[in-house]
């Protein structure tokens, strides 16, 4: 089995900005608060404990407790979950935080990492500060809009979709249309134990409640509820409440347009990932979710006739906390002021963007969470593993391009030496003396001479192309077996994360307990590479 590690710097799949975070690069070092390390978190070194436990206000963590309590009132919760609740309100509980949007059947396999990066990261803080307690959360992003973007799953490279129209924000929308889905997926999954098993997830996730966000908690809570996991809805009206001092100072002050402004000129360099507005907020209602914009000293509702003046969007912020939602870059924001969080996991693109707001988070007085970069995973069978061992093929070389891998594995097949470097600088070697000759005399010589060095450096660079060709040809046929794993582990020569869903592997394992045992078993939150684990 291939046992190299391939870094996320190493593996082609991180943008600049984030190879650069991960290397500590001094010029963005004034983005992050601390970097994630366990010993950054250490309150006695005054660490992210100490300074969001100093920050974070008592009254908030009541409001916090009863307000997951409410939105738990109609679910199985486990004990463990229902006492990480509780333990909310003492002022040595801390949360870990990842969000994400709420996939249907959870979308891609990176939901499940980034959550269980949050457990297994909550687990090494607790040996490490038993002191103290720490919360495993997921954020759902109920008040996102992109529909499209969560509206189906990839299941043995078809696209089980939802057709359906989306207006206000989907943790609102109803399931109705889930029943075509549910019967489109159950063809697809066959017969066998697991097959049943997912089906009945399916139907008592999307088929027995009534909107996106009680389904998704559902699911969630179904595979994590014996981690402890809390899942948090942020469209909520006590929530809000804490938010509306917030919201207020957006609403006349634009305060992240300016500060976000000014971080984004220090890093033009890098390509950035989401750029602010004048007001970084929308308005929102069951089938709503629409910009708000200032303009000639009134508030527009983008695409509807609402206005208000500044004397009444302040008073229905105050009356109705619910219709106002922040976007990208004020939601970070609002978790922050609700949560006593410490950290917050994403991928390499939700990082990027958050590495543009912490000065917005200074002049709101609030705690910058650590930023960590969630784990990734590459999920292998023994089959697989024990060809690529008879390919001579390693990791770092899997995650490399179809070209690159094809040239450098027929290099190392052929029993030529398929690289012409040491005959190019023989030949080059030839030519310098030439040219010493031909400065001293006639110009034409030298041209000649010139034009014969060119001639020959192209003529032996086309016998090398056409010796690599030639042995393409002649190992095509292990070539192509490489090909095929690459193909199944990277479909498109994507990350195989990104696209498939854990159903994917109903067949491949006893039952998903043992998936999910194996990635709980392996993932390690603060190793900066990525894990290939066995199915």
């Amino acid at each position: 089995m291939p046992n190299d590690i391939v870094t996320y710097k190493n593996s082609g799949h991180f943008i600049p900005l984030i190879v650069d975070y991960l290397d500590q690069k001094s010029n963005l070092k004034p983005l992050y608060n601390r970097f994630p390390t366990l010993e950054n978190f250490n309150p006695k070194a005054s660490g992210q404990i100490e300074e969001k436990g100093r920050n974070f206000p008592i009254e908030n963590r009541k409001i916090l407790a009863d307000s997951l309590t409410k939105q738990y009132s109609n679910f199985d919760v486990s004990e463990i979950t229902s006492n990480n609740i509780a333990l909310l309100k003492q002022n040595n509980t801390f949360t870990i935080t990842t969000g994400h949007q709420l996939n249907l059947f959870t979308g891609p396999l990176y939901f499940i990492y980034k959550i269980i990066t949050v457990i297994n990261l909550t687990k090494e803080l607790k040996k490490a500060y038993p002191e103290y307690n720490f919360v495993p959360i997921y954020w759902m992003a109920t008040e996102d809009h992109d529909f499209e973007e969560i509206n189906h799953f990839h299941f043995k490279g078809k696209k089980i979709e939802w057709k359906k129209e989306s207006n206000g924000p989907v943790g609102r929308l109803n399931t109705d249309g889930l029943e075509e889905v549910f019967e489109q997926f159950s063809k697809e999954l066959g017969p066998g134990n697991n097959a049943n098993y997912l089906r009945e997830l399916f139907k008592k996730s999307y088929l027995e409640h009534d909107n996106l966000a009680d389904a998704t908690r559902y699911l969630a809570n179904e595979f994590f509820k014996n981690e402890g996991l809390v899942i948090v809805d942020g469209d909520d009206l006590e929530l809000k409440k804490l938010f509306i001092p917030y919201v207020k100072e957006e609403l006349i002050n634009q305060t992240s347009f300016k500060k976000v402004n000014e971080t984004l000129s220090t890093i033009k360099e890098y390509n950035i990932q989401v750029n602010p507005r004048e007001i970084n907020l929308f308005y929102i209602q069951d089938n709503l979710r629409e910009r708000i914009i200032f303009e000639n000293g009134n508030y527009k509702i983008n695409n509807t006739s609402l206005v208000f003046s500044e004397s009444e969007i302040i008073t229905e912020l105050e009356k109705n906390p619910k219709n106002f939602s922040p976007n990208v870059i004020l939601r970070p924001l609002y978790q922050e002021v609700i949560l006593p969080n410490l950290c917050y996991i994403g991928g390499g693109g939700e990082i990027a963007y958050w590495l543009e707001l912490k000065s917005m988070f200074e002049v709101n007085n609030i705690s910058f969470p650590i930023l960590l970069v969630r784990n990734s995973v590459v999920l292998t069978t023994e089959k697989q593993n024990s060809k690529l061992d008879k390919l001579e093929v390693n990791w770092n070389e899997l995650f490399q391009s179809k070209n690159i891998i094809i040239e450098k594995k027929t290099k190392e097949f052929s029993q030529f030496n398929i690289d012409f470097s040491e005959q190019k600088e023989i030949l080059e070697k030839q030519f310098r003396l030439l040219n010493e000759i031909a400065t001293k005399t006639d110009k034409s010589f030298f041209g000649a001479v010139k034009a014969q060095e060119i001639k020959q450096i192209k003529g032996l660079n086309n016998l090398e192309k056409r010796l690599l060709k030639a042995e393409k040809k002649i190992h095509s046929e292990k070539i192509n077996r490489i090909l095929l794993i690459k193909n199944e582990l990277f479909p498109n020569d994507i990350l195989q994360e990104r696209v498939m869903n854990f159903s994917e592997f109903y067949d491949k394992i006893d039952t998903y307990n043992s998936l999910f045992d194996k990635l709980l078993h392996n993932l390690e939150p603060l190793k900066q590479h990525f894990t290939i684990v066995m199915v």
